[in-house]
């Protein structure tokens, strides 16, 4: 999977003002949509709440939003098409690949694709109660960190930042919670130490104003073998300077932390052409009616999309970075790389569900594993979880 990589404005913000070199065609949205979500509370959570009242003012459509407290819970509504997208985190990722709590008899590999996603100043790391007195993230060795049942991409990403330090989940003690915003009440609580979250989420603040206090130990970008370790468990982070959120965080006072675009909004392939593409390009053409909405939603800009991510993008989405004049060769060989990979991998999960696999879960997830490395060994793709 390639690194970062974010367009650059001149041309391509010109384009997205006169229509971009293809003629722009009406947009088009439904009456109502419905989106899943974060907890209410979180920062993706707020920003589709920014967008909803500017769909419902542009277009006169009702946006409904279904908080959910974990990856499953998120896409179950997109699965059973009662939600047409979902603002997820990186456990859409997971759900591609078909691993972690996604490498189920009732899931497997999921054919998931980019509307857009939210670049913005924010970091996503392991926020840590300042009365610890941790000052590293080798501090954390023996503390209590919080994990959310049947979410695997806030787990991993805190496995990641504890890989960092070259700490294993053997080091520290796991807590399990319900969901984001009980682990994070549990933060305030003193039931836990540390707990992951962009730095501009509300609970964070909560937690920051409160006796117990935010600090967020940095993952210095020099710090290659650490970077190394972090990126075995997590692919998709990349080095940032973070430069809003708690803790102080600022222009003038940045820190140097771990990220990824959040709030990922995607959709099932599935989906047709013409309403992702509606709300892609109502996105694009109305960003400065949601920018200032909430805390992150400027990282929605058509400029600051990854054209060379970890998920391809829908045709829909496609079809509206072109008229934006966003979308490059380059991209689309991108792009169809990575179709291709959710082929590759539906087609081993419908073959593996033909070998009588075992009933257990563990055994059954760890049979699947094998099947799909070797899948995608045989066409030539990295299997990156194994």
């Amino acid at each position: 999977m390639k690194r970062r990589s974010i367009l650059m404005a001149g041309a391509i913000a010109t384009a997205a003002l006169a229509g971009g070199p293809t003629v722009a065609q009406q947009i088009t949205l439904p009456t109502s949509l419905t989106l899943t979500a974060y907890d209410t509370g979180t920062s993706g959570f707020n920003i589709v709440v920014a967008l909803g009242k500017m769909m419902k003012e542009k277009h006169n459509t009702d946006l409904r939003i279904l908080p959910a407290g974990n990856d499953i819970a998120r896409l179950a509504p997109l699965k059973a098409n009662r939600a047409q997208a979902s603002a997820m985190g990186i456990g859409g990722y997971f759900a591609q690949e078909g691993v972690f709590e996604f490498a189920a008899k009732d899931w497997g590999p999921q054919k998931l694709q980019l509307i857009l996603s939210s670049s913005s100043c924010n970091g996503i790391t392991l926020n840590v109660a300042k009365d610890t007195g941790v000052k590293e993230f080798k501090d954390l060795k023996g503390k209590r960190i919080g994990v959310v049942v049947g979410s695997p991409a806030l787990n991993q990403n805190a496995f990641a930042i504890l890989a960092f330090a070259g700490l294993t989940t053997a080091d520290v003690k796991l807590v399990e919670f319900s969901s984001f915003g009980a682990m994070w009440k549990g933060m305030l609580n003193n039931e836990v130490d540390a707990a992951i979250a962009s730095t501009i989420t509300s609970v964070v603040r909560e937690v920051e104003t409160s006796p117990r206090g935010i600090v967020m130990p940095q993952t210095p970008a020099a710090d290659k073998e650490g970077w190394a370790r972090m990126r075995k468990l997590g692919p998709y982070y990349y080095p940032h300077k973070a430069t809003c959120g708690a803790a102080g965080l600022s222009a003038t006072n940045s820190l140097e932390l771990p990220t990824y675009p959040y709030p990922i909004f995607m959709a099932y392939a599935s989906q047709p052409a013409d309403l992702i593409y509606g709300v892609a390009k109502s996105m694009i053409v109305n960003y400065a009616a949601y920018k200032d909405g909430a805390p992150g939603a400027d990282g929605l800009e058509v400029k600051r999309q990854i054209l060379d991510w970890v998920l391809p993008y829908h045709p829909g989405t496609v079809k509206a970075l072109k008229e934006a004049g966003a979308w490059t060769e380059a991209a689309q060989k991108h792009n169809d790389m990575l179709v291709k990979r959710q082929d590759t991998l539906g087609e081993a999960w419908t073959a593996f569900l033909k070998t009588n696999p075992p009933e257990d879960k563990a055994a059954f997830a760890k049979a699947w594993m094998v099947a799909r490395k070797a899948a995608l060994t045989k066409a030539g793709m990295d299997p990156v979880f194994e």
